[in-house]
């Protein structure tokens, strides 16, 4: 029997945060981001949390968990139709990352070159807590928001590990030719067109 998915709350941002801060914690693409150790998990945590907090507004959150502590995430946004930039993003951006913001620049400039113009759901962070990895939460959540989307919304994603990229691939996307940040950890771009079976 799957987990009961259900919408994350207003409330329940700083959680999710917080969440997908620990799950993304050992992937290279954190370590380039912050480099300092010491630094890294309060940086990622204020940086999602521009990102979360805008989805709250804008997109949709998903989680699997109890009220106020979701296990799993998966944050959505409907490029369907215009999206804003988040609120007060520039400032909010500097205040987050401090003396590491040119690099989280860097991936954003990246992500956007590689991002496409079709009308689109984009799965922005998929995250399991890693105390409930390996059980297929991050497949019950992906079905759940395909079962949504129909037979006409196609969904993008970029992927930061391969095994993530495998992930993705069973349900659906297909990989796209892969970007670098540039110490070289790569993000694979991947879309799933509209119609994949759920």
């Amino acid at each position: 029997m799957s987990a009961p998915v259900r919408p994350a709350a207003a409330a329940e941002a700083g959680p999710v945060t917080e969440l997908i801060a620990t799950a993304f914690a050992r992937l290279a693409a954190t370590s380039y981001l912050v480099p300092a150790a010491a630094d890294r998990h309060r940086v990622m945590v204020d940086n999602f949390r521009i990102f979360v907090d805008h989805a709250v507004e804008h997109g949709r959150i998903e989680v699997v968990g109890e009220d106020a502590a979701p296990v799993a995430a998966a944050v959505w946004f409907p490029r369907t139709v215009p999206l804003p930039e988040p609120d007060d993003y520039d400032r909010r951006l500097v205040a987050a990352c401090g003396e590491w913001t040119e690099r989280f620049r860097v991936l954003d400039t990246l992500f956007e070159k590689h991002h496409p113009a079709e009308p689109h759901h984009h799965l922005a962070f998929l995250a399991v807590h890693p105390s409930h990895q390996n059980a297929g939460l991050g497949s019950t959540l992906l079905r759940h928001h395909h079962a949504r989307l129909g037979p006409d919304v196609p969904a993008y994603l970029e992927a930061s590990s391969s095994r993530s990229r495998a992930l993705y691939t069973r349900h659906g996307y297909q990989s796209r030719e892969p970007f670098h940040l540039p110490d070289g950890t790569p993000f694979w771009p991947m879309w799933r067109p509209a119609g994949s079976p759920v």
